[in-house]
This record gives C-alpha cells, sequence and structure tokens, in this order.
C-alpha cells in the first residue's frame, strides 16, 4: 500500500534507496496497524519510532551532505524541515500507551498519517527543489 512511486524519485540513487526504505517503514506501520490479533502494539510501535528516528537521521544527514556538494542554496531551510521532523517523532508519548488497545491504534494511525503525509510532501516539495532534472 505505501511504496515508492515514480514520481518521488530524485534520480540520486542513494536518496532514492534511503526514501524507498522510508516508505516501507510506514508500510510497516500501517501492517501494525491493521493486526487485529496482536493485542500489546507498544514494544512494536516503541521499535518503530526508534528505527524511524535512526534512520531519517542518516538519511538526513546524506542528503543534507548531498546538498552541500552542490552548494544547494537553501540548504538552512531544509535542515530546519528535517529537525521539524524529528522533533515531532521524539513527541510521540509511549509511556502513556500501557496494555491499551485502542491508545495503540490511535497512536500507530497517528505516526502513520504523520509520516506518509510529512514523506510525500518533503519529497515532492522540497526534495525536488535541489534535483537538477
Amino acid at each position: 500500500m505505501y511504496e515508492m512511486k515514480p514520481e518521488y524519485y530524485t534520480g540520486i540513487s542513494t536518496i532514492d534507496q534511503e526514501h524507498t526504505r522510508l516508505f516501507e517503514l510506514a508500510e510497516e506501520t500501517y501492517q501494525l496497524l491493521n493486526d487485529d490479533f496482536l493485542q500489546d502494539k507498544t514494544n512494536t510501535l516503541i521499535h518503530l519510532i526508534s528505527e524511524l528516528i535512526n534512520y531519517t537521521r542518516t538519511h538526513f544527514a546524506h542528503e543534507e551532505e548531498y546538498q552541500r556538494s552542490i552548494n544547494y542554496a537553501g540548504i538552512e531551510e531544509h535542515i530546519a524541515l528535517h529537525r521539524k521532523f524529528e522533533d515531532k517523532l521524539l513527541e510521540f508519548d509511549f509511556d502513556s500507551l500501557g496494555d491499551d488497545f485502542t491508545a495503540q491504534n490511535e497512536t500507530a494511525e497517528e505516526l502513520l498519517g504523520f509520516l506518509t503525509k510529512w514523506l510525500v510532501t518533503h519529497i515532492m516539495n522540497a526534495d525536488m527543489l535541489y534535483v537538477k532534472k
């Protein structure tokens, strides 16, 4: 359901591979949200958010390094967008979930909505600005 589509490709192999992994993490979140047999999703949510934080930090570093290499004029604004994304991920409060299945699903849904909206919007409206077509 959540996958890298042709219009999201920048033509920069490393960046595209990393974006693909971010879509895979969105798909994993979607699968978790729709897993009605798993009664406690807290540990999986914590694992997903941790992987997202770690992976996006690596991805953002690569993207920012590329932008520096091409002397991209909008790098400071782009970096600010990256930090806002990281800050939002850190706002998710897993301590309050406990074994509340409804709260766990709501958190997974919120994470999925945030991730997919941000990812598509960021690629199309921010990343494509530094891509030489």
